[in-house]
């Protein structure tokens, strides 16, 4: 018989009413206990399910009968509350990113290990089917080999004062990356600006290098005047574009390219275009799925720990490259 998961959530901002209702509609599984500061969220979410406890006490969580925590707050507060969660034998979920900086990420996964539980983040964009079947695409080579790959994720707002703009959308395409390339950059670069507050980034270019050749390019802004969610995957063989705002052509395989080495020097292909058909489930319902395996078998999520780790190993070399133009150590 499946066993039956009870899951407590602090944080009703943003995510936490979705993460709500992804986790009650898992078999077996119950939402126990909401916490947060805000007294109309609370009410809100008690309206909407009557049998909650709720609290504005955190504590109250970590001293519950809950097996897991879910976390969806501000990065700044992801560190204590997952290490808290973690200390009361509670398997975390923590939002994306893990936490503001390598250390505090590294021993969040040290303590996981050590008390034998679950840290999971939330790289939602992982677990989009479409995403997938690009990775399996480039896995089985139908690409062949990978030139380049650009990443555009841009919309006007919402402005966060809490962290920059690459803190706040580039963890998604740098777990993308991650999933499709299988590996972390060698190198980064990263161009800032700051339009809008002097202190806060609001646009941002990434180049990303691999020592296989392959190099990256994430651009992220809260000042564009389009919703745009794209990745542009270049291959010597095909070409493939994932359109997360475009659901009935989400993805699309190009049979075109460049051919070095004739003459003259390149000659170019143009073939059909492939738009495979692609089962859409939530992105955030199989995330919560895989959380409740994860607890369930103790086998690692997808979105594990390291994971996180490696994505705010990016983040964190970004910083750097704004500072001195650093490389990856």
């Amino acid at each position: 018989m499946m066993q039956q998961l009870r899951f407590g959530l602090i944080g009703l901002g943003y995510w936490g009413p979705k993460l709500a209702r992804n986790l009650e509609s898992l078999p077996q599984a119950s939402l126990e206990i909401v916490a947060d500061l805000n007294p109309l969220a609370l009410k809100k979410a008690k309206g909407e399910r009557p049998w909650i406890t709720i609290t504005d006490r955190i504590d109250d969580v970590f001293t519950s009968n809950v097996d897991a925590v879910v976390i969806a707050t501000p990065v700044s507060t992801h560190f204590e509350l997952a290490k808290q969660a973690l200390l009361h034998g509670k398997h975390v979920l923590v939002e994306k990113p893990l936490t503001a900086c390598v250390a505090e990420a590294e021993e969040l996964i040290s303590l996981a290990e050590q008390e034998n539980l679950i840290l999971m983040v939330g790289h939602t964009f992982q677990y989009s089917p479409a995403v997938k079947e690009l990775r399996q695409l480039i896995q089985d080579g139908e690409l062949g080999e990978i030139y380049c790959v650009e990443i555009e994720r841009l919309n006007l707002g919402l402005f966060r004062s809490d962290i920059d703009v690459i803190w706040d959308l580039a963890p998604h395409d740098a777990s993308i990356l991650l999933s499709l390339l299988g590996k972390a950059p060698t190198r980064i670069e990263a161009h800032a600006h700051a339009h809008l507050h002097p202190s806060i980034y609001d646009v941002a270019h990434l180049n990303l290098e691999y020592d296989s050749g392959t190099t990256a390019h994430i651009h992220v802004s809260w000042l564009h005047p389009d919703k745009v969610r794209r990745v542009t995957v270049i291959g010597d063989k095909r070409m493939a574009i994932y359109d997360d705002t475009n659901p009935a052509e989400m993805l699309k395989i190009f049979n075109k390219g460049a051919d070095r080495g004739v003459d003259p020097i390149v000659s170019y292909r143009h073939g059909a275009i492939t738009i495979p058909h692609i089962e859409w489930m939530e992105p955030l319902r199989l995330e919560c799925e895989d959380f409740a395996r994860s607890i369930r078998t103790g086998e690692q999520p997808e979105a594990n720990g390291r994971i996180g780790l490696e994505v705010v190993r990016l983040l964190t070399a970004a910083q750097a490259s704004l500072r001195g133009r650093q490389q990856i150590a």
